[in-house]
């Protein structure tokens, strides 16, 4: 053989080797510390722990992550569907990594990188599951490496037949993945966005929790209201195209308005929020912070919704009354009546808890004084509350109740401002 093509075959050998022995080491690194089948099959994720009141009312959660842990036989179907539809639709096929999913990806993602766009992913639903519970979710080759690995030895962690075993890892995704709004898991989801349990929810409003996995800050209900509509609605024609739901039920539930409730702002949490405190605070002396914050104890006080909401409620009128003897004292800001005005109104503070006020602006002071109150339309404030304010104002501008003024208002036989 030839001396210089010897040479070059052994350099290459050479360098064969080096390379599957540094492979080999990489792989031995990256797969170090990882749980063995045992702790895959007993993780149980954090659940949050509530506090009752004496009627029953809900008055707070105490959690690190909000979770309300539900078993697969209780999750509707047109909640898994559409999450298998937004997340994983060959899930029930793969055996925790989606080979074909994951060539797509790098095909594509060939392009994207001469493109400069965003690489695309091809994470299943297991692989979730084992990157949020076990490794992180930073954005590397070693941390891709230990999720593939996992995915694989969760898919057969667990007892019974494959089917069996596919329902047990989409328990655990449904009841782990963040949703935003503090919520984690699809029940404290559906509670914190839409104050229903799973099998009130609408198609719409499942499709809807079906969108957030990915990035639940950009479809926020309120203030990426178009932007979540249309990603919902990619969501039921997902559901379409795997046959969950028939067109006609995709275009009903298209129609379907998004509307969402902050439910731990209503008006028990509020005049609760000192109560509860205590209460939070004996259960850590007794139980411990870990038990408090990821038990999921069910906790019934002494506290009575009812007294407490009349001793909130007279507390506020007396210092309403104590702070309207000092006088006016202007506006809480001067916007554009000639501009957008519900978004000025919007981005204005918003009125403390148990008074009934809402923000307003001035629009109108040729008779009267009429505001645009927050949510839409007008009405004219109270001539008492007028001669109060201009009194109080004087001859200081800024503090007047002139159009553009931002003010509080208050439902009565008029509008009557507060600040």
């Amino acid at each position: 053989m030839n001396p210089i093509l010897r040479r070059v075959l052994i350099g290459l050998a050479i360098a064969v080797g080096l390379g599957v022995a540094g492979v080999t080491i990489y792989l031995g690194s990256a797969l170090q510390g990882l749980p063995s089948v045992e702790e895959l099959r007993d993780y149980e994720p954090p659940v949050t722990t509530r506090v009752h009141a004496g009627d029953g009312a809900l008055v707070a959660e105490f959690a690190n992550e909000h979770r309300v842990f539900v078993p697969i036989e209780a999750i509707p179907d047109n909640v898994k569907n559409a999450f298998l539809s937004a997340e994983d639709s060959s899930f029930y096929e793969h055996s925790g990594v989606d080979m074909r999913a994951l060539t797509r990806a790098m095909i594509s993602n060939v392009g994207n990188v001469l493109r400069g766009r965003r690489l695309e992913g091809a994470s299943t639903i297991t692989q979730q599951v084992a990157g949020n519970m076990l490794t992180g979710r930073d954005r590397t080759l070693r941390r891709k490496i230990r999720e593939a690995i996992l995915a694989m030895r969760l898919e057969q962690a667990f007892q019974g037949d494959r089917e069996a075993r596919k329902n047990r890892v989409l328990e655990l995704y449904l009841n782990q993945i963040y949703l935003g709004q503090r919520a984690f898991g699809v029940a404290a989801a559906a509670l914190n966005y839409f104050n229903k349990s799973l099998d009130e929810l609408t198609l719409a409003e499942a499709a809807y929790l079906a969108s957030l996995p990915k990035a639940p800050n950009n479809y926020h209900p309120v203030r990426q209201r178009e932007r979540a509509e249309s990603r919902r609605n990619w969501v039921l024609e997902r559901m379409v195209r795997n046959d969950y739901i028939t067109q006609e039920q995709a275009t009903a539930a298209q129609a379907e308005p998004l509307v969402a409730v902050d439910r731990l702002q209503g008006e028990q949490y509020v005049a609760a929020t000192h109560f509860v405190e205590e209460v939070r605070r004996e259960l850590v002396r007794t139980r411990g912070d870990e038990e408090v914050n990821e038990g999921g104890l069910s906790v019934r006080s002494t506290l009575d919704t009812r007294l407490q909401l009349i001793a909130a409620e007279v507390l506020h009128a007396g210092l309403e009354t104590y702070d309207r003897r000092a006088g006016w004292r202007g506006p809480l800001s001067v916007g554009d009546p000639n501009g957008d005005v519900e978004r000025q109104i919007e981005e204005a503070t918003a009125p403390p808890a148990l008074t009934g006020w809402r923000r307003a602006m001035v629009t109108d002071t040729s008779r009267g004084v009429t505001v645009t109150l927050e949510g839409g339309g007008t009405a004219r404030l109270a001539d008492a509350d007028v001669r109060w304010a201009t009194q109080g104002a004087g001859r200081d501008r800024a503090r007047a109740l002139r159009p553009g003024a931002i003010v509080y208002a208050q439902p009565g036989t008029g509008e009557n401002a507060r600040t």
